[in-house]
């Protein structure tokens, strides 16, 4: 599959600024396949230590001797570790932190030994106790499942792609086009983004074998719990969890959870479900300037699910009646919403610790709220969601008058590209190319 990620590996390995890498992202959404890939065919050879079905390889990293630690593996390995010719994989590395703090050494001693540790709980080991973080000396770069334009891309809809590249305001989609990709959002909102799901529809599995496919994976992430909580934290992480697809796009609220559990204890839960990237918070920004998480307020905060296919699955949407109807019928607001922010996240600086924020008046009584902040060339834009293909706009306009520097508002919904009275209209199918389009408009 071709993922955002291999030109950012390609560009690492040749940086003359490379560091250590560390790929983190939820498990399964394709952190081994990328790497493992990317190993076989840039490099001699690859030498692969996955901690988690090699536990007892965590005894190489005893003591921090670069040599030692490389004599020790390439011995357990059967394999040459040459740098410059070979790429070392440190797989699941959150299951031994020493190896993380190794990664300084072999950036200060073995400079031109390319090394990448990937793993699906590293926050977990990042703030344990006795773990010393090697500031400075690795780099981290985020995965996500799969955008919509990668999932284009996986069923051989390059030309596609590069053609809506091409578009502008003044240049519409052909409306032969324009029902292809209906049908392919339609699609791709029941499959998702996760990469064995998009892999089984690639090869014409049934959408009701991908949907059983997809509530393993949902058992999968409930399976983890028990690595990064105790067991008597379980069943507060799984009222979270299991209540999260129901709640997105609203205004969190820890009473509908459950109003019958202390808020502190569902807030840890979420906080944790947050760290293992299950779930993503929304938090509130005044949108005054950059950086938004400057003046973010914690305490308002929507959530977002890792991906739409999981969370419509959690949902119990029917795959025989979510492919025959239209686009956003079902659940509109949520999977609207849900869709867009896994969009955005996939499209952000993968170096950067992703967030997300949306906007609310201050003001007593006002229900004006605008649905995310993006900033694109130092500056903030605010977006409006729609299901459809019409919806007011009045909390958008009341941010352009609250902030006149604003140079227009993106509005994502299912209606035609346009932009008119400064409102930038993008169809949902073309998230992923709104840097393009908004660049196009500033020059």
């Amino acid at each position: 599959m071709k993922r955002k990620i291999n030109s950012v590996l390609n560009q690492w390995k040749t940086s003359p600024l490379r560091q250590p890498l560390l790929v983190r992202g939820a498990r399964q959404v394709g952190k081994t396949y990328s790497v493992s890939a990317f190993g076989d065919s840039n490099f001699e050879n690859m030498v692969s230590v996955n901690f988690e079905e090699q536990p007892e390889l965590a005894d190489c990293f005893s003591e921090y001797d670069t040599k030692a630690i490389i004599d020790r593996l390439s011995i357990f390995t059967k394999s040459v570790i040459q740098p410059g010719q070979t790429l070392l994989f440190l797989d699941e590395i959150q299951e031994c932190p020493r190896a993380i703090t190794s990664l300084r050494y072999f950036y200060e001693k073995i400079p031109e030994l390319h090394v990448i540790g990937a793993g699906s709980l590293i926050e977990f080991a990042l703030r344990s106790k006795d773990f010393r973080m090697p500031v400075g000396r690795i780099q981290s770069v985020f995965m996500f499942p799969l955008s919509f334009e990668e999932f284009l891309n996986a069923l051989g809809e390059e030309k596609l792609c590069g053609h809506m590249k091409t578009l502008n305001p003044e240049k519409q989609l052909e409306k032969i086009f324009k029902d292809r990709l209906e049908n392919l959002i339609r699609t791709y909102l029941l499959t998702g983004g996760m990469p064995a799901s998009v892999k089984a529809y690639s090869s014409k599995i049934p959408m009701e074998e991908i949907q059983r496919q997809q509530q393993g994976l949902i058992r999968t992430y409930s399976a983890d719990f028990s690595k990064y909580a105790s067991t008597a934290k379980h069943k507060y992480l799984r009222q979270v969890y299991d209540s999260a697809p129901r709640m997105v796009g609203q205004r969190y609220k820890y009473s509908h959870v459950n109003p019958d559990i202390e808020s502190k204890f569902l807030k840890d839960a979420l906080n944790l479900l947050c760290e293992a990237r299950c779930l993503t918070k929304i938090c509130h920004s005044s949108g005054a300037g950059l950086p938004m998480a400057a003046d973010l307020n914690e305490k308002k905060f929507k959530v977002a699910c890792l991906d739409v296919g999981l969370m419509q699955n959690a949902l119990g949407i029917q795959s025989s009646i979510a492919l025959n109807v239209p686009v956003m019928t079902i659940n509109a607001g949520g999977v609207a919403e849900q869709f867009t922010a896994q969009e955005l996240l996939a499209a952000g600086d993968p170096y950067a610790e992703p967030g997300l924020f949306f906007w609310a008046r201050d003001a007593r009584g006002s229900n004006a709220e605008v649905d995310y902040l993006i900033h694109i060339q130092g500056k903030i834009f605010p977006v409006e969601v729609k299901a459809g293909t019409t919806g007011s706009l009045k909390s958008m306009k009341l941010f352009l008058e609250k902030y006149p520097d604003t140079p227009f508002g993106i509005r994502y919904s299912m209606h035609e590209l346009s932009f008119h009275d400064r409102i930038l209209s993008i169809p949902l199918y073309m998230i992923w190319n709104t840097e393009y389009l908004i660049q196009n408009l500033l020059e």
